[in-house]
């Protein structure tokens, strides 16, 4: 076989582990190439705000050799947390941004997409590429095969395609199950300007309200734009149940403010004024412990690898596992070795995750404000320490 340095890896899917992994990659010469099925950089939201832990996420993007960039852009403001009352809407809790060795200041997913896309050599990215299925070649190689396109061959195939990856059957039969929470995701923009009422309640960062298992927050990214979030237990076809149409944005929002009846006038407002429509997110995870027998050209990051609860840490933890990997073949003249090298550090680290989201969820109540920050960063310690 080829040195490794002539050795061409694809990545499926280019979401932030997957592109940080290709940006680490590249830094130390390797040829990489990104399938994305989306088509195009700008095809959808890229979702809110990301904490970047300084042992995890910011650790990435310095194997990466972007960290610079990342704090030219990053909003540390952007850690403000209030706690409100879901009734009468007084501040009940708060926590301003800390300085120090443990900061993890804020940026737009969007944005952070954006630094490394812009880091990629040209052309590494090939947007509309649908993946379908993977399968080894036998020689060490995979083959990546694609809905409507011709398959092409690999010296490894990395699944970084998210919940419902096509690359991890090719590996392991598990698939995601549902957490019985729903998130309704809407938006409002330049909301200083015109809602300068919310923009006050809201502040710098995040406010959150909980009461009877309910929730309702609102994140500040840049630009005046704001991501509303309503947490509710469901059923995974509560809309059916309740006869809407999700694209109906009319219908939503009169059933939502039905649910949350007798809330706050100014927490209702993130609904009743909301810009847009109203995205359907339901929660999944993988199984605690998700590993599987190692298969020589395949491997997954990310979400494809170890589904969580999205208690902050699934992003930080995609791309250490990107940035891992890419150190990994750096530093191992066998590919496959480097791979197996990379499971056996990534997966222990993944189970440990797992279960500190799963503890977690268990000692929340219903109707506390969480202490966003300590618990992330107890998470980010079991990450970091599998063994305790």
């Amino acid at each position: 076989m080829n040195s490794v340095r002539t050795q061409h890896i694809a990545i499926v899917g280019a979401g932030i582990g997957g592109l940080t992994c290709a940006r680490a990659l590249q830094q130390h010469g390797h040829r990489v190439t990104v399938f994305e099925r989306e088509s195009s950089a700008h095809a959808r939201w890229q979702g809110g705000m990301l904490d970047l832990q300084v042992d995890t996420g910011q650790a990435a993007l310095r194997v990466a050799g972007l960290f610079e960039e990342f704090r030219a852009l990053a909003r540390p403001e952007g850690q403000e947390l209030r706690g409100l009352d879901a009734v009468s809407g007084a501040l009940i809790h708060h926590e301003l941004p800390t300085d120090g060795a443990g900061n993890a200041p804020e940026i737009d997913r969007g944005q952070l997409r954006g630094l490394l896309l812009n880091s990629l050599a040209p052309d590494t990215v090939r947007w509309g590429y649908a993946a379908a299925t993977v399968t080894p070649v036998g020689d060490g190689t995979a083959r990546l095969h694609f809905a409507e396109r011709a398959s092409e061959d690999f010296d490894l195939v990395v699944g970084a395609d998210g919940a419902w990856s096509r690359i991890r059957p090719a590996l392991s039969a598990a698939t995601p199950t549902y957490l019985g929470d729903t998130i309704i995701e809407t938006f409002l923009d330049d909301v200083d300007t015109r809602h300068p009422a919310l923009a006050h309640m809201i502040g710098n960062g995040t406010v959150v309200a909980k009461s009877g298992g309910a929730m309702l927050s609102a994140q500040r990214n840049s630009g005046g734009h704001i991501r509303v979030y309503a947490g509710l237990r469901l059923p995974l076809d509560w809309h059916v149940g309740a006869g809407l149409d999700l694209e109906d944005a009319s219908a939503v929002r009169a059933h939502l403010l039905t649910v949350f009846d007798g809330w706050h006038d100014g927490l209702l407002d993130l609904l009743r004024k909301s810009d847009g429509g109203f995205i359907n997110r339901p929660l999944h995870v993988l199984p605690i412990g998700h590993t599987w027998d190692h298969v020589p050209g395949i491997t997954l990051l990310g979400d494809a690898a170890h589904l969580m609860p999205p208690y902050g840490i699934g992003a930080n933890l995609a791309m250490l596992d990107g940035a891992d990997l890419a150190t990994a073949v750096a530093t191992h003249p066998d590919l496959d070795r480097a791979v197996l090298a990379y499971e056996n550090r990534m997966l222990p680290r993944a189970t440990a995750a797992a279960q500190a989201c799963a503890d977690l969820t268990t000692s929340l109540t219903a109707d506390t404000v969480m202490n966003v920050e300590a618990a992330r960063q107890h998470l980010n310690d079991r990450l970091l320490n599998p063994q305790h």
